[in-house]
Parts: structure tokens; sequence; C-alpha cells
């Protein structure tokens, strides 16, 4: 399931990114990307510990654990620490390539899944020209260019692309998710089974039906979470 949340960050969260990501350091974005990955990837990212993205890092994940879209369609259980790329010049495109399924969060040593990837868009998409985040989907090609400050997330299994960068430069934060649910699906039908209670509460009110449902929307979470 992809699920695009506008404007994720505040105006003055972004603004605040938008002011340190100009002074940043950049790095080749290759080490760290896997042996299929790092032949088609061709962008630069800042370091784990460069002091940009160790101020930028909370302001994401607080802006995360606020929106409780995020708390229902993600039902995130552990997240990677955020980081921080940009596409522009001669380093301005990442090719085909799927995210790979485990990752080691730097700080722990412990090893994730990758359960859902997630793109921060920072740059005004009007100042730069290409630069989309290309999914294969089974129902086609989806092409997501979004306003700054937004953020997308779908499943990890994706195949994906980031087209070249013809004008400008695109910034952006990246990150994944592993969630409490495994399976894409069934994050799926606990998503709209949360998204159909709160419609039905906001028209109706709690009723014994709506208890009731709440009740197996719980008891499915606790069949299929992972803690």
């Amino acid at each position: 399931m992809r699920l695009i949340l506008p404007h994720l960050l505040t105006p003055q969260e972004l603004a605040h990114a938008q002011t340190l990501l100009a002074t940043a350091t950049w790095a080749d974005g290759r080490p760290g990307a896997g042996s299929q990955a790092v032949q088609v990837k061709n962008n630069e990212q800042l370091p784990h510990d460069d002091p940009v993205a160790m101020q930028l890092r909370p302001v994401v994940l607080a802006a995360l654990h606020r929106h409780p879209l995020v708390l229902s369609a993600a039902l995130p259980r552990r997240i990677f620490p955020p980081r921080f790329n940009r596409y522009s010049g001669n380093t301005n495109h990442y090719g085909q390539h799927v995210d790979g399924a485990v990752r080691m969060l730097p700080d722990t040593a412990q090893a994730m899944r990758t359960d859902i990837s997630c793109t921060l868009f920072l740059s005004d998409p009007a100042r730069y020209d290409g630069g989309e985040l290309v999914m294969n989907e089974p129902a086609g090609e989806q092409r997501v260019k979004l306003p700054a400050g937004s953020l997308v997330l779908y499943p990890g299994t994706t195949v994906h692309q980031v087209t070249p960068v013809t004008r400008g430069e695109r910034i952006a934060c990246f990150f994944w998710i592993e969630s409490l649910v495994r399976s894409t699906e069934q994050r799926r039908l606990l998503y709209e089974m949360d998204m159909a209670l709160l419609a039905l509460r906001q028209r109706h009110g709690d009723s014994d039906e709506t208890v009731a449902l709440t009740g197996t929307y719980h008891n499915l979470l606790r069949l299929w979470a992972e803690t």
C-alpha cells in the first residue's frame, strides 16, 4: 500500500531543515548500498554522524510520531534513523532497484526488516526538473514528486528508481520502518478497517457495533503483530 502524507513537516520545520541542508557537506551516496543497488546508484548523502543529519533526525522522528496516519498505516515497531540525500549535477539519479530486506541499525548493530520504505521530499518541486520517485506497482508505473515537507510510504518490496535531475537539486530524507505487522496485505486491511471505524464514529458516534468492530480490529492486530 502506497500512502502520501502531505505537509508532514510544519512550515517552520521545513524552513529550518532547508537552511541547515544548504550548508551541508555531501558525500558519495554509494557506500552502504547493496551489491545490486550500488551499480545503479549515483547520488550524494550525508553520513550518519554528520552534524546536520544529527540535528534534523529528531525533527523528522517527532513529525512521524505526531501524525496519526503513520501509526495507523505503518504500525511502527522500529524506525531506521532518517538519512538525507541529494541529486544534482553529475550525481543525479538512482536506477531501478529494490531496497535491501534487512538493515543494521547504526547505533546498536541490531538487524531490522525494511517492511516500509519512506521518502520525505525537502526541495520545492518547482526548483528542479526530473527527480521523480518511480514505483513499479501491480497497477502499473506510479510517479511521485511531492511538495517539500511531504512524505510517501510504500512497501519495501517495491522496485523503484529516482529519475535524473536535469535542473536544480532534489534533497530528500529517506528511512525505513519495521512494522509490527510483517504482511503488506494485513497492514492494508487493518488500515482500511481503522479508517472506516473513524468515519463511522465521526458520523454516528460510538455504538455497540463500533465497539464490537473495534474489538475485531484489536483481535486481528493481536493475531498478526510481532513484538
